[in-house]
């Protein structure tokens, strides 16, 4: 699998910002087939920090309503990376 297929984006929210500043934790919506190991590797080589820890955990897709109809939005997985001391990734490096 290729590098760039693994890490799909960051997740961005007030709880992953709070991680990322006081516990060294980053982020990610990874591929649903990735395994920890290729996640590990992704980050390690697309950003160039060690990775200390893994954990992967699979969303569930919400049901959405517009009007009468229902639909179903897709389930996604997650990772939370934990970087080891001193590392940093920044996400927004001109704002």
């Amino acid at each position: 699998m290729n590098l760039h297929d693994v890490i799909q984006r960051p997740v961005i929210t007030e709880k992953s910002s709070i991680a990322r500043d006081e516990l060294n934790i980053a982020t990610f919506r990874v591929d649903p087939h990735a395994t920890k190991h290729e996640v590990r590797r992704a980050v390690e080589e697309l950003f160039g920090v060690k990775v200390k820890d893994v954990r992967t955990m699979q969303q569930p897709g919400k049901k959405k309503r517009v009007g009468k109809s229902v639909g179903r939005k897709p389930a996604w997985k997650k990772a939370i990376v934990v970087l080891a001391e001193g590392q940093t990734i920044e996400f927004f490096e001109g704002v």
